[in-house]
């Protein structure tokens, strides 16, 4: 029993020395192991839990005679479950410590989250509660004269809490309606009169999917991308046939630089924009009204059937998508010319014409293919009745009776 104990102690003592003298152990200092290894001078310790497998496995293998090679082996056994022992019960710790950790940091992360969105509805409130006084104080106040004085007005009667409510909520009607209607009650200025030259049509025409498309790219960004056939048509409507006048729902910030872009030559006139709309049910309607031109001689050209105030204005055209293969502005441009050079007395009348074709562009394109077809037949028979006039009567005269 004596040497198995002593030669545990000299092959524990060696293998602790080693773990001490690593970075990842630290010698461990246990009181008292076994009244064996009192007596050895406590040249070594282990903590209690490991303790009592030295003294197991020395006590099974202390009754029987072995030889010096197996003592051996049953001391780097011992050594060996020492170790795996401390080396378990450390990973055990570390990985007890690593969750308390964890759950400490989200507790924490929790805490200020709900103190941030405290601190943040304590600052919301804070800030309506000093933007509503400083409009009730401002809105709510009775006017004043030059010299400062209050001036009596329709609620100077009423308790001076409810004069500042009801002035204040006055002063909120006027600004939802500056909000929602145009920004003034005239929207162009008055036709031209003396030596300059008034053309007889104005032409509105809406900017976002008429003239340009907007689009998004990765290598662009957001961008607007010219229609085909947007100079011939500038160039067909141009003063003295029409009086060409932009009205978009777009912000002008936003419109007015594309339109410099689209328009070098200075043939649009006007430009209104989402200031000059009247905002109604969630839309922005194009007030035709407001333009302070006659209705007769208006054509607004837009995709959108509910933006406009006066549809029989409205020249609806379908909606165009970006295809760079599209002719609908150079049919738009023929139908125009056709209506000014016709001297058209109300072009409503024509517009309620083509309002029953889905693409009235494709109407006026298909009906102009036809009259082109009708007038080289009448030439063809005019030419055949030059040539021939005896025949030419033949032909004419059975038809004519025909009627009778």
């Amino acid at each position: 029993m004596g040497s198995v104990i002593k030669l545990c102690r000299v092959t524990v003592s060696n293998i602790y020395s080693n773990i001490y003298s690593s970075t990842r152990y630290r010698t461990i200092n246990v009181p008292n192991i076994s009244p064996f290894l009192r007596s050895s001078n406590n040249i070594f310790n282990v903590r209690s839990s490991v303790r009592w497998n030295i003294i197991r496995v020395a006590n099974n293998y202390s009754t029987s005679a072995k030889e010096p090679s197996e003592q051996q082996t049953v001391a780097g056994q011992i050594a060996q479950d020492i170790l795996a022992s401390k080396i378990k019960e450390d990973a055990q710790k570390n990985v007890a410590e690593e969750s308390e950790a964890e759950e400490k940091r989200k507790k924490d992360e929790q805490e200020n989250a709900k103190r941030a969105l405290k601190f943040s509805f304590y600052s919301v409130a804070v800030m309506v509660i000093g933007v509503g006084g400083s409009l009730l104080y401002r809105w709510g106040s009775p006017p004043v004269d030059e010299e400062g004085f209050p001036l009596d007005d329709e609620f100077s009667h009423l308790p001076t809490l409810m004069q500042y409510m009801k002035r204040t909520h006055r002063e909120f009607r006027v600004m939802n309606r500056i909000i929602q209607e145009p920004s003034r009650e005239q929207l162009l200025p008055d036709p031209l009169s003396g030596q300059y030259i008034q053309p007889p049509y104005t032409l509105v025409l809406e900017l976002k999917d008429v003239l340009v498309h907007p689009e998004w790219t990765y290598q662009t960004g957001w961008r607007f991308k010219k229609r085909p056939g947007l100079e011939f048509l500038l160039q067909t409507c141009a003063p003295p046939l029409f009086e060409i006048v932009i009205y978009t729902k777009e912000q002008g910030f936003t419109a007015f630089p594309v339109i410099d872009k689209l328009d070098p030559n200075g043939f649009i006139w006007y430009r209104l924009f989402k200031d000059s709309t009247h905002y109604v049910d969630g839309r922005h309607m194009k007030e035709l009204n407001l333009l302070n031109r006659d209705l007769n001689k208006v054509i607004m050209v837009d995709w959108d059937e509910d933006a406009v105030t006066c549809p029989r204005n409205q020249l609806r055209v379908p909606r165009w998508e970006g295809s760079m293969q599209d002719k609908g502005l150079v049919q738009l441009a023929m139908l125009l010319r056709t209506i000014a050079e016709s001297d058209v007395d109300d072009v409503r009348e024509v517009l309620d014409y083509y309002r029953q074709f889905p693409d009235p562009l494709s109407a006026y394109s298909q009906l102009q293919q036809e009259a082109l077809e009708q007038d080289q037949l009448r030439e063809q028979e005019k030419k055949i009745q030059n040539e021939n006039p005896n025949k030419g009567v033949t032909r004419w005269s059975p038809s004519f009776l025909k009627k009778w």
